[in-house]
């Protein structure tokens, strides 16, 4: 999923690591796995994740020493997953630039609510807004939900792949290509008839009239447009 959030999880026990991978994915992110704190360090810099999950007890480096040396490089969330559950661990994480500690064992729930939590402060921060609203429809890019008429609206995950790419250059006519390649990877680049077909359950979905769009414009011939909300339309 290109356009679905970018969670690092550093660990190096294979049952956590399977057990995020499976369950993180299932709700629509991509998963980075790095088992030691090489591994982290260079995921950082060549996948740009948006979010790390980070355990302090790594076979090659310390924890601590890896939230530093992250931190020396990019302001990206870093939630703490450790068994490290005493408060001078906890204490020494967060000073050194971790963003939030949650301790093995842990419920899903919570680093769940931890982890878009951690998302949208990252937006807030950077002075992007995580929900975008235009009339009667709500998208929230951190819980992947959206709303029409205050309903939600199911969305398989590439559907909202490809709505949060619309959301995020909302006002701008994307092409078919750009659309594709983004969504769908580079071996797609012309598939302009599937991305039609995308495109009209998305409509089918979120317009009040699928004939007569008023959110996602069709660019004749070039692409497709979300339109801003009213008050941002010049």
């Amino acid at each position: 999923m290109a356009n679905a959030f970018t969670i690092l999880v550093v660990d190096d026990e294979p049952p956590i690591l399977r057990f995020l991978r499976t369950s993180l994915a299932a709700v629509g992110y991509r998963i980075v796995i790095a088992e030691d704190a090489a591994a982290a360090l260079a995921a950082i810099d060549s996948v740009k994740p948006d979010l790390v999950i980070l355990d302090l007890g790594l076979p090659d480096r310390s924890g601590f020493a890896v939230i530093s040396e992250i931190r020396r490089q990019s302001p990206v969330p870093i939630v703490v997953l450790s068994a490290q559950n005493d408060e001078r661990s906890k204490v020494e994480a967060l000073d050194l630039g971790a963003d939030d500690y949650v301790g093995k064992p842990f419920g899903m729930a919570e680093l769940m609510a931890r982890i878009r939590a951690a998302l949208r402060h990252r937006f807030q921060k950077q002075g992007e807004l995580p929900t975008f609203v235009s009339g009667d429809l709500s998208v929230d890019l951190v819980r992947r939900q959206v709303l029409r008429d205050g309903h939600e609206v199911k969305l398989s995950p590439k559907e909202f792949d490809l709505l949060k790419h619309l959301v995020t250059h909302a006002g701008k006519v994307l092409l078919h290509r750009h659309l594709l390649q983004e969504v769908w990877g580079p071996a797609h680049a012309g598939d302009v008839q599937y991305l039609r077909v995308f495109i009209r359950g998305l409509r089918q979905k979120l317009e009040p009239d699928p004939t007569r769009p008023t959110h996602i414009l069709t660019e004749l011939g070039v692409g497709y447009r979300l339109q801003l909300p009213p008050e941002q339309r010049v």
